[in-house]
């Protein structure tokens, strides 16, 4: 009954395999193999359109990049109050980038609407010289709520963002779950949408260091090579990864664990919802499924040894809560069987 997060499952079989068939020999270092060149290409063909991707070993680092690739002098971020960036990466976007702050624009289930976006916009535009400047609009996709932003709805934040000469980043640590969920193409949920820089991760759905910062705009990627290798993520032995993303992409596998993590997150929420001590906080739109319960009723879980996060309601969704309430996570993986989503709806079952 793992469910703590789709980051504690491992690597794909055919995935590691991969690895160990490019291990042997010698290539060119630093991404300039001919391996790499073949999975840039297989980028492009995906995203239908030409594009640069820079190999970085976390999606912290991919969005940090990202951010710093965007940068002017007291640069202000515009992202949902709950998005990684702002919450959960340490102040990696911070410390990337000259003075970087961070804007919170709130809004409920994860998502910012375009007016709420303007107004955040106007709100540091009227500060003049002391507050900053405006430097770029995030969106992460899925949200920090497990909801997705139909390309509608990026569109529409987009043409805000453009307005007023800033670029988008989209934070994509699950891209591949968010897209089969919406059903459309990767260029419809990115650059036709209006996005400009993506954090494309891969290390939640199959692979164990993968991830890679895609630039639509070649301008941004000048100095990429420099940023990287400055912070680390320059990878000398960049055809491992590259083989990772062979063998990702390869019979359109990547869409095939993403389908299958959330065909078990949609049965964790029916799990949920036939529980007699537990409820879904809201309906889940992919992987990630949202509990509220009892504290007894919660520990009662965790002593039948589920595995779970305990989640911080969303500043959005605090009243869902009650004062001896719980909000939990669980997520489910490619290496989620149904088995696994049987025995842990047993064990809701048992506690009232």
């Amino acid at each position: 009954m793992q469910f703590a997060s789709d980051n504690w499952a491992g690597a794909h079989p055919d995935i590691a395999a991969n690895i160990a068939r490019h291990a042997g020999g010698f290539a060119p270092a630093n991404g300039d193999g001919p391996l790499d060149a073949r999975v840039a290409d297989t980028f492009r063909a995906l995203f239908e359109t030409d594009l640069s991707a820079h190999y970085v070993g976390t999606g912290t680092a991919g969005n940090a990049l990202a951010l710093s690739a965007t940068s002017v002098p007291g640069g202000v971020v515009f992202a949902h109050s709950e998005a990684h960036v702002r919450v959960d990466e340490c102040g990696a976007p911070e410390f990337f980038t000259p003075g970087l702050k961070i804007e919170a624009v709130d809004g409920p289930l994860g998502r910012f609407d375009p007016q709420a976006l303007e107004r955040r916009i106007a709100h540091v535009a009227a500060g003049g010289l002391n507050a900053g400047q405006p430097q770029a609009v995030s969106v992460s996709q899925l949200t920090e709520a497990g909801t997705v932003y139909t390309p509608g709805q990026i569109a529409a934040i987009a043409e805000v963002a453009h307005a007023h000469g800033l670029p988008v980043h989209m934070d994509g640590s699950r891209f591949a779950n968010a897209l089969v969920a919406l059903g459309c193409t990767p260029a419809e949920m990115t650059w036709k949408a209006g996005v400009d820089l993506v954090a494309f991760g891969a290390t939640k759905n199959g692979c164990f260091c993968a991830e890679a910062l895609i630039i639509f705009d070649g301008e941004r990627t000048r100095h990429m090579d420099q940023l990287r290798k400055r912070s680390g993520q320059l990878f000398s032995k960049a055809r491992f990864v590259s083989a990772q993303f062979e063998a990702y992409f390869a019979e359109d596998r990547w869409l095939d664990l993403a389908r299958h993590a959330n065909r078990m997150g949609a049965a964790l929420a029916r799990a949920v919802e036939e529980a007699p001590a537990f409820r879904l906080a809201w309906r889940p739109e992919a992987n990630e499924v949202f509990a509220i319960a009892p504290a007894r009723a919660v520990e009662a879980l965790a002593d039948k040894g589920a595995r779970f996060s305990p989640w911080q309601p969303p500043r959005a969704e605090a009243g869902l809560v009650g004062a001896d309430e719980r909000m939990i996570r669980f997520v489910a993986s490619f290496a989620t069987a149904p088995d696994d989503v049987a025995a842990l709806a047993d064990a809701l079952k048992a506690i009232d």
